[in-house]
């Protein structure tokens, strides 16, 4: 069976390690042109290395961008830019928020956010505006941002929704998961049922990552190191993505939130249209931009 991937070029973000690394693999082994980014420029270079042997006929390049700076979102997209418009072809036919960290301690960024409210929704916020046009450019644009089943039984907190006043990092974390389904029902909503674009957000389950290894206490890092073991593998949380990237019949319809290649109701709150308007808005005030819809 021929593959829906010979030709086209997918963005992953966070793509040196675990999920990201995992679904530009599988991408790549299925021909898809793959723009890999990470922060680390030694692991960039690696993971480069690696996918052009899984696929030496596929074009592969990594950027290293930290994407909790919204000044090097920008700096990303415009080197994108440059790529597509290098190779002849100026289109994206696919990006792939999955980007991510957890921090234990309140940390701000040099630009003044919370990092894993910059790190989880604002970047994917911003990168996708900035790549739309690339997206709809393409015969049938796909944005996958990867949320996660924490998103349940959370609130945003209005009144302090970095939660700076009282800091709870595993608390932050489901925040941004939470943000991430609503923006995308308000993405969908605002480029409407007729557009080339259509996003999800992808749970991709309890999967056996370092996320909560790094930088975290010794306790919190003994608790993951017991709880990701009974995690699936990366590559089998990135099957997932690749079905959300790569199925033509699910392109009109109306399920966002998908796990494992199935459609899940996400939470009443996630469903919430005015509280995804309120965040939509209140992302542009953070990103000083508008969205393109």
């Amino acid at each position: 069976m021929t593959s829906p991937f010979i030709a086209k070029t997918i963005v992953v973000t966070g793509a040196t390690s675990g999920i990201g690394l995992a679904t530009a693999e599988e991408l790549v082994r299925q021909g898809a042109d793959v723009i890999g980014v990470g922060r680390s420029a030694q692991r960039c270079r690696g993971a480069e290395q690696r996918l052009r042997s899984l696929n030496p006929a596929a074009n592969v390049i990594y950027c290293t961008a930290d994407l909790t700076l919204q000044s090097e979102v920008r700096r990303l997209a415009e080197t994108i830019r440059q790529i597509t418009a290098g190779r002849g072809r100026a289109a994206v036919d696919g990006l792939v928020n999955n980007a991510g960290a957890f921090t234990y301690w309140l940390t701000l960024t040099p630009e003044g956010f919370e990092t894993q409210w910059a790190l989880h929704h604002l970047a994917p916020f911003l990168l996708t505006q900035e790549l739309l046009p690339l997206l709809q450019a393409a015969p049938a644009g796909r944005i996958v941002t990867v949320s996660s089943g924490s998103h349940y039984n959370t609130n945003l907190n209005w009144t302090d929704i970095q939660l700076r006043r009282s800091y709870n990092g595993l608390q932050a974390y489901k925040q941004t998961k939470l943000a991430n389904v609503l923006f995308t029902a308000e993405l969908n909503r605002r480029l409407g049922a007729r557009s080339g674009v259509r996003a999800f957000a992808a749970d991709p389950g309890l999967v056996n990552t370092e996320i909560g290894l790094k930088g975290t206490p010794g306790l919190v890092q003994w608790i993951w190191e017991r709880r990701r073991a009974a995690g699936i593998p990366a590559a089998e949380a990135a099957r997932g993505i690749i079905f959300l990237l790569g199925e033509a019949a699910i392109q009109d319809t109306r399920d966002l939130y998908w796990k494992h290649g199935k459609p899940q109701s996400p939470s009443r709150q996630a469903l919430d249209r005015p509280a995804a308007e309120r965040l939509w808005a209140l992302s542009e005030r953070m990103c000083g931009a508008v969205v393109r819809g």
